[in-house]
């Protein structure tokens, strides 16, 4: 399963974020810095509306939605690169996951510490960022340097192109830039994989705001720090009240409904989050539908029925032969699989097909 890494300055609500998300009090909050040790970890259902609709078509008996992990990082601070804080303990953490969230904080409360003893949620991002990328620079001079030393004589291709993206990498890192914003070819790519950076990984900025505050201010609140912050790499941003959303995730969905309309919210940040941290990995979605289950399977964008067929059976990829796919509304729109023969909109794909975020598919696969 893709995992998310939730990461950020201490007392930024990043553990009452994810308590929030998964619903739980399995990760300490408590108001001094390190109170997370060791990273906790949760698994969140993704809201998809097609599934309900794909399921009463289908008279499903049940109905499986996709999920992603979420892993809640001790806070980092200043020096984290060099083992202040814990630092290289938990920035290992954030190399196993798969993409980074990190919160900043933008709300004012006397009775939370700040690590620096004050609110600026620009200074806390160059905080975070300029570890992540020293941390990132310290793994490439090493490899670069040991590369280097074991190159004698005629340097094989391989080696040739190693040292030369370490070195393409360790001049960006030494000016402050991510590793992400670098362009590279497939035989480059292979190397970079194998470094593991942490800049490497897409990014989302969530802004932990005050509960109070409205819609409209929440929006300029977001342009401020997006101007601030100069989002040039491709980052994304939402905003959300950590507080709020806890508080939301306490009540039974009939009572959140109510407040979140009193509040004049038409969905909650954590809804927000998980869908932006889907689209942060580069996801999408297909669907298997029938009577027994309705369910969303997961894949990278750009895959081919073969793979997309193997993550519900790993068998299922060498005996893929080909499958029946269908967009999600005309399958609803038809009443199902039976039906739908009749519009003339089901296609049948071989192995070259790339699975598209809708589709329903029914594979045939050989035994």
């Amino acid at each position: 399963m893709l995992s998310i890494g939730i990461v950020g300055l201490p007392n930024v609500g990043k553990s009452t974020l994810f308590n929030a998300l998964t619903r739980s009090k399995q990760a300490d909050a408590q108001n001094y810095p390190f109170c997370t040790i060791e990273p906790n970890v949760g698994v969140v259902e993704v809201p998809d509306d097609r599934l309900q609709k794909l399921s009463d078509v289908s008279n499903s008996k049940k109905i499986i939605p996709t999920a992603i992990q979420f892993v809640d990082i001790a806070g980092l601070v200043k020096g984290a690169s060099e083992g202040q804080g814990l630092g290289n303990q938990f920035l290992s953490h954030i190399r196993e996951c798969d993409a980074v969230v990190q919160v900043v904080r933008s709300f004012e409360d006397g009775n939370i510490i700040h690590v620096n003893n004050r609110v600026n949620p620009k200074e806390d991002a160059d905080v975070i960022n300029l570890e992540l990328i020293l941390a990132d620079l310290q793994t490439v001079s090493k490899r670069h340097d040991n590369a280097k030393r074991n190159a004698k004589g005629v340097i094989e291709k391989k080696t040739k192109i190693e040292i030369e993206v370490l070195e393409k990498i360790k001049i960006q890192l030494e000016t402050e830039k991510p590793a992400r914003l670098l362009e590279f070819s497939e035989d480059e790519i292979e190397v970079v994989r194998d470094l593991h950076l942490i800049t490497m990984k897409p990014m989302l900025y969530v802004l932990n705001v005050d509960e109070r505050i409205t819609n409209n201010e929440q929006l300029t609140t977001s342009s401020e720090f997006e101007n601030k912050l100069e989002l040039a790499d491709g980052r994304s941003l939402i905003v959300v009240s950590a507080k709020l959303e806890s508080e939301l995730a306490e009540l039974s969905p009939d009572d959140a409904k109510e407040y979140m309309k009193e509040l004049g919210m038409t969905e909650t940040g954590l809804d927000k989050l998980i869908v932006a941290g889907y689209k942060l990995l580069d996801l999408v979605t297909y669907f298997t539908s029938g009577e027994p289950e309705t369910r969303a399977w997961t894949v990278k964008q750009g895959t081919c029925g073969p793979d997309a067929a193997g993550v519900i059976h790993t068998d299922f990829i060498k005996g893929y032969i080909k499958a029946d796919v269908v967009n999600w509304k005309d399958f609803v729109e038809a009443g199902g699989w039976n039906k739908i023969k009749e519009t003339g909109k089901m296609k049948l794909v071989g192995k070259d097909y790339v699975v598209e975020d809708g589709d329903v598919c029914y594979f045939h696969i050989s035994t």
